[in-house]
Order: C-alpha cells, then structure tokens, then sequence
C-alpha cells in the first residue's frame, strides 16, 4: 500500500509539471501573439486554455481522491494539499496568458499597445516566459535556487508594472482611451502570472525546505 501511495505522489508532481509546462507555452504564445499582432496564434492559446483547466480539475481529482483513501499526514499530507493549491494558480497563470492572448485578438490587426509602450511590454512577457520555464523546472526538481530567481524577476516585473501606469497617468501620454485601458489591462495580467508564479515557488520552497519565507505579492 505504501508503494502504490508513493506512486501516486509521483503522479501528482508529474502532472503539475505538465500543467506548468502547457502555462509556460502559453504565455509564450500570448507574448508573441501580443507583440506581433498575431491572431492565429493568440487563438491558439485561448483553445489551449480549455486543456489546461481540465488537466487541473482532473488533478484536483485524484488530489481529493488520495486525501479519501490514503489519509496521508505530515509532509505527505502537505503534499497533497499544496498540490491542490498549486493547481489553482497554475489554472490562473494560464486565465492571464488567455487574457493577453484575447487583447490581441480584439485588436487584430492592430497592435494592442502604441509604440513608445511596446519595448517594456516585449520585456515583461520575456520575464514572464522566464518565471513560467523556472517554474517548471522547481516543480520537477524542487531545486530551491530557482524560487529565489522567480522572486527576483518578479521584482523586476513589479518595477516595469508600475513604469507602465506612470506613462498613461503622464502628462505627455498621447493615447486613446482605448490604449489606456489596454495597457493598464495588459500590465496587470503580466504582473498577476508573476505573483501566481511566486505564491508556488514560496510552497514549493517550504515542501522542499520546511522553511516558509513571506513575500509580499
């Protein structure tokens, strides 16, 4: 029985390593479909979403499911629960990479940002893309190093999030309505699978370490 319970934690890490590694795609062609105004793309990814979500409620599933049999405690029982945990912020990572995906497709052929925003948001989706791989590879390895470098490029995209509200608000902003409101919309999706991306590394962290270090998102 232990063995067969074993198993089942290792097919629990397994699948959120291949939820986090579908998010990571995603938000890899949300940034391309958002900075190239490429609608094919940036459909793609809103489809992928659905996939996402059912991979995450079928993990939820057997999550539950290993709670009900197994009765699991201790590091086992924090597994279990933080998975459960993980997976929901794994399915919202994946909510903002549709959302920045969908921007691009309303403004097709557009683009969804003026110029003089484009180079800080090519930016924050390269950070974001980064934070999204690291994150796969704490997940399959729970090499703790890497939770420190999610924070750090997670202050790095709080900093161009908050450049991004300082342009629109500026008295030499030129843009629509419509531009600020993409803009702000867009930011925030970029700064919000950031902060989805720490809040795992901070469990992930203390599975690994026992040690929980607060961060404020």
């Amino acid at each position: 029985m232990r063995e067969v319970f074993q198993q089942e934690l290792q097919e629990v890490q397994e699948r959120l390593v291949e939820i986090a590694a579908l998010v990571a795609t995603s938000m890899e062609n949300a940034t391309r479909a958002f900075n190239e105004s490429n609608v094919s793309l940036a459909e793609n990814v809103i489809a992928d979403d659905d996939k996402i979500d059912v991979l995450a409620q079928e993990l939820d599933e057997l999550a539950i499911n290993i709670l009900a049999r197994q009765q699991p405690v201790a590091r086992d029982l924090r597994i279990v629960v933080s998975a459960l945990r993980i997976s929901a912020s794994l399915e919202r990572m994946g909510d903002m990479a549709e959302h920045i995906a969908q921007l691009a497709r309303y403004r097709f052929p557009d683009k969804v940002v003026p110029k003089s925003l484009r180079g800080t948001f090519s930016e924050l989706g390269a950070l974001d893309v980064a934070i999204a791989k690291k994150l796969v590879e704490l997940l399959r390895t729970e090499d703790v190093s890497l939770a420190e470098e999610i924070r750090n490029d997670d202050d790095r995209i709080d900093a161009l999030h908050l450049s991004v509200f300082d342009k629109v608000l500026g008295e030499t902003w030129k843009g629509a309505a419509v531009d600020t409101v993409d803009a702000t919309l867009a930011s925030r999706y970029h700064e919000r699978f950031a902060d989805h991306a720490v809040s795992i590394a901070k469990k992930v962290q203390y599975l690994a370490t026992g040690d929980w270090i607060p961060v404020a998102l």
